[in-house]
């Protein structure tokens, strides 16, 4: 079957914002258009870039650009970002931060809401240790969870980026959560669509499920609907993430002001 990257069973509106098309999609569209797939239906991803994601897809287009222009659904995960394009005067998407997604797709007093997972449904995770999925499942009531946990490095392993991915077409599973980090979930994601031999969505969730089980910790609501749950973070794990936090993401500014300045060009 020929890979078709914007294959979708009905258009939804996009705004365009720093090279990529993300649908105008808030949370609960998000989750109607996630539910109406059936699990036969042709494979389909989706992303939700954040600050970080567009940074690094900023400085290697080539290399990582086919992995969000492929996706079903492109999802902004970033209140900073969004704050930042509006003070810009940038169109701006609506925000569906994929830890949201996740939770509303999984969590028990979401289910009948969402009408995603059907009680008893399998779902495939790729990523995360057995342990952890064990929680998952007492805590959002999964009786039927297909597992993967590939190694570290995987990405770069061919026998193990194959394993990866015959593990994902063989669970047949309706939803599929890659939890592997970007962009290596991306990329397993954009393989499997180029195969053509998997079928219905796959989520790009990062540590989505690891907040959900209490494995990591999010910010309260308060300080992410301020924005600043990037700071939350960081004051949580400054060793691992102030490379991203101080140095690299800070980038943002400058590729939105240039964006701005080129729209004021336009219309000029």
């Amino acid at each position: 079957m020929p890979f078709d990257p914007r294959l979708r069973e009905g258009e939804t509106d996009r705004v365009r914002l720093l090279g990529l098309e993300f649908d105008a999609l808030d949370l609960a569209g998000a989750l109607r258009a996630i539910a109406a797939r059936p699990a036969d239906a042709p494979f389909a991803y989706v992303v939700t870039p954040n600050a970080d994601h567009l940074v690094r897809l900023a400085r290697e287009p080539d290399r990582l650009g086919p992995l969000y222009h492929g996706a079903w659904l492109r999802l902004l995960d970033s209140r900073v970002v969004a704050r930042l394009a509006r003070a810009f005067g940038l169109p701006v998407p609506p925000v569906v931060p994929g830890s949201d997604l996740t939770a509303a797709l999984l969590a028990p007093a979401d289910r009948e809401a969402a009408s995603a997972i059907a009680p008893g449904e399998r779902v495939a995770i790729l990523g995360m240790t057995p342990e952890q999925v064990a929680t998952l499942a007492a805590r959002t009531g999964l009786s039927a969870i297909a597992h993967h946990d590939p190694p570290m490095g995987f990405e770069r392993d061919p026998a193990a980026m194959e394993a990866a991915l015959r593990f994902v077409e063989r669970a047949e599973a309706r939803l599929t959560f890659l939890a592997v980090g970007s962009p290596r979930q991306e990329m397993v994601a954009r393989r499997l669509a180029e195969r053509g031999q998997a079928r219905g969505t796959a989520l790009c969730i990062g540590a989505s499920l690891l907040f959900l089980i209490g494995a990591e910790r999010r910010a309260p609501l308060a300080v992410q609907r301020a924005g600043m749950e990037w700071l939350w973070r960081l004051a949580q794990d400054p060793r691992r993430l102030a490379r991203r936090y101080l140095r690299d993401d800070p980038a943002i500014l400058a590729l939105l002001w240039k964006e701005a300045r080129a729209a004021r060009r336009r219309s000029a």
